[in-house]
């Protein structure tokens, strides 16, 4: 099937989303609670979100800005501190995962938006979901801005220093998926389960 290619500097940053979000799935999704200057905590989910590196141990987050250029909540609370809780949302607190996505007030709580208890975690003042059965605490390392347009991200390299693992869902060795439930993100209003899998064996 023949198609002629797409050249990037005539598609729209509203396309190229729909395309992106689209094609590149399912996509985990980043849970990250924040603070601002005045320590008001902030929580938001992100699904430009994965591993970027493990000895030492990073995780990678874009926060896009919003369609007048604007940074997230998120992006200006890690300008005014350097800590960040990232917790994966398993299907139970799909609902509540969802509601910190409204478009609320800066300084406004989605801790209590969305009905979430706040619990500590090490020596970071950021709180973290004490319902999210997996959490992990990080220090900034680098935020990469990519521009100042609408839809330009800001990749937050972020170092984990201390994690938060259910007993229920680590046992020391393995996560167990079935405990975790995690869910991916789709394009618009879709998220995926992850209860249909298969095994391939890695080549010797």
């Amino acid at each position: 099937m023949n198609s002629l290619p797409l050249h990037v500097e005539q598609l729209s940053a509203g396309t190229l989303y729909r395309l992106f979000s689209g094609s590149v799935a399912p996509r985990p999704i980043a849970w990250v609670a924040s603070v601002n200057a005045r320590g008001q905590a902030n929580l938001a989910p992100f699904s430009f979100f994965n591993v970027a590196s493990v000895d030492p141990p990073v995780l990678a987050f874009s926060p896009l800005l919003n369609g007048q250029g604007e940074p997230k909540d998120t992006t200006r609370n890690l300008s005014a501190g350097a800590e960040c809780i990232i917790h994966i949302g398993g299907e139970p607190l799909a609902e509540a995962l969802n509601a910190t996505s409204a478009p609320l007030h800066y300084g406004e709580d989605e801790f209590a938006h969305a009905g979430l208890t706040k619990a500590s975690l090490g020596e970071l003042k950021v709180p973290r979901i004490a319902e999210a059965r997996m959490a992990f605490g990080c220090r900034v390392r680098e935020v990469i801005s990519f521009g100042d347009r609408p839809l330009s991200g800001n990749l937050v390299l972020a170092e984990v220093v201390v994690i938060h693992a259910d007993e229920g869902v680590w046992d020391g060795r393995h996560v167990h998926l079935e405990a975790l439930q995690p869910i991916g993100r789709l394009a618009g209003s879709d998220f995926i389960r992850c209860t249909d899998r298969f095994a391939l064996e890695r080549p010797a």
